[in-house]
């Protein structure tokens, strides 16, 4: 009685190790770029010069709510809470892609986890500036941080384009083209 194929993965190929020599050539090559600590090309990239932006705006906002009177309490802490919990989210991705932290954890979904994370963080973010928006009372700094909250979110609203983009619709494409 069968319970299904199994497919077990290893090293060396039917071939003998023949065939295993000019892979080895081919992974001694990319290992030298991959010896590198930083990855310089996302600082370049639009994915990084995006998470940059981003983290720009979220700590502009915090700092423009953060010195300027407030008019509600609650409403303001929430949207710096948002602005501060975003922000660092924002930084640990962009570290995890300047020093390529995805390749050495492979058991979490790095494309999957941003996805979510973005999504998530981005209703939390307009509701936390529209929030902020109608209870800014036309106080200049209060203003200026709702504003800013919005850019924030319109960056993470292409973030997530961009994560989808990658994740769901390479995939779903590599499935039927292989």
């Amino acid at each position: 009685m069968s319970h299904g194929a199994r497919v077990i993965r290893t090293g060396v190929s039917s071939a003998g190790p023949a065939a295993t020599s000019p892979p080895a050539a081919s992974s001694s090559a990319s290992a030298s770029s991959d010896g590198e600590l930083v990855d310089g090309a996302y600082f370049r990239s639009c994915a990084g010069m995006l998470k940059v932006a981003q983290m720009i705006s979220l700590l502009v906002a915090f700092i423009s709510v953060n010195n300027s009177q407030w008019t509600n309490y609650s409403a303001y802490s929430y949207f710096q809470i948002v602005t501060m919990c975003d922000l660092v989210m924002v930084l640990f991705f962009y570290i995890i892609h300047i020093f390529r932290v995805y390749r050495m954890l492979t058991c979490v979904s790095w494309p999957l986890a941003e996805f979510l994370h973005y999504l998530i963080g981005t209703i939390l973010l307009l509701i936390a500036s529209i929030v902020a928006a109608s209870k800014s009372y036309n106080v200049t700094g209060l203003v200026a941080g709702a504003t800013f909250g919005f850019l924030a979110t319109i960056l993470c609203v292409l973030s997530i384009w961009s994560s989808y983009k990658v994740s769901c619709i390479t995939q779903s494409t590599s499935k039927y083209h292989a």
